[in-house]
């Protein structure tokens, strides 16, 4: 597909920020999305030097209306959308099951989940109707697995990789594909932020892991390159991971 427009939910860091860049440099017409003007609009200058079409549109992913926005103007601004990759997120509040609240269950759930479902709902508006796409979620390494003080957001996670498989379904008689990315802990602010910024608690962590290195953003956004791509075609309802061999040794 020459030139596809590409819609990126959480894309002004990590992640979201390297899928981006992966895009860009494939000559993509891309709207980033977020909640910082500021670093959307250095973002965007960021894409354009690499190549690509880009604009930025702020959005909150826990409000269906900005969702519902986001999709209408992607559309009004390129015409249509091919690809879209939901990474909007967040790690929550890690902590025993004994100290988690409403609070933050809901915290959690309204980004991870919720922001999934509106995302999808309105991506697959658009793409049921014109006939075909490709949706990308970011899921985890903990999305079918569990390790201590990460209930809730190993919860969201489950939920989004059912969310995956329940939309691919739905999409499929359409022409729309719908799969997911699991990473592994990538080398991003969420995992100092999971380490507690501790270089110990860090190399402890990449220690469990089989091939002994935290994964880079750029190595995710290139899984999800390969899934949005034509390579792909065939690929729907899938969870792939990414995570330097660690779900394989739980």
């Amino acid at each position: 597909m020459s030139a596809p427009v590409v819609l990126i939910t959480g894309a002004l860091t990590g992640i979201g920020s390297a899928t981006a860049r992966a895009f860009a440099r494939e000559g993509a017409k891309l709207i980033v999305s977020g909640r910082h003007d500021d670093a959307g609009a250095k973002l965007v200058t960021e894409l354009k030097e690499l190549g690509g079409e880009a604009a930025f549109i702020r959005a909150d992913v826990r409000r269906e209306e900005d969702l519902r926005a986001l999709v209408d103007q992607t559309v009004a601004t390129f015409g249509r959308l091919d690809i879209a990759v939901n990474n909007a997120g967040t790690e929550g509040t890690p902590g025993p099951v004994t100290e988690q609240t409403v609070e933050s269950y809901a915290a959690t759930f309204d980004s991870n989940v919720l922001g999934t479902l509106l995302s999808m709902k309105h991506e697959l508006r658009v793409m049921q109707a014109q006939g075909g796409g490709a949706i990308v979620n970011v899921s985890s390494v903990l999305g079918q697995a569990a390790f201590a003080n990460t209930s809730v957001y190993t919860a969201s996670k489950h939920a989004v990789e059912g969310l995956t498989k329940a939309a691919a379904l739905e999409g499929a008689p359409y022409g729309v594909r719908v799969n997911a990315v699991a990473p592994g802990p990538i080398d991003t602010g969420m995992l100092d932020r999971f380490t507690g910024g501790s270089a110990e608690g860090k190399a402890q962590l990449v220690a469990t892991i089989p091939l002994q290195r935290a994964g880079a953003p750029d190595e995710i956004a290139q899984t999800i390159l390969f899934l949005a791509s034509e390579k792909a075609s065939f690929i729907t309802g899938h969870i792939v991971n990414a995570d330097g061999g660690k779900r394989a040794a739980l």
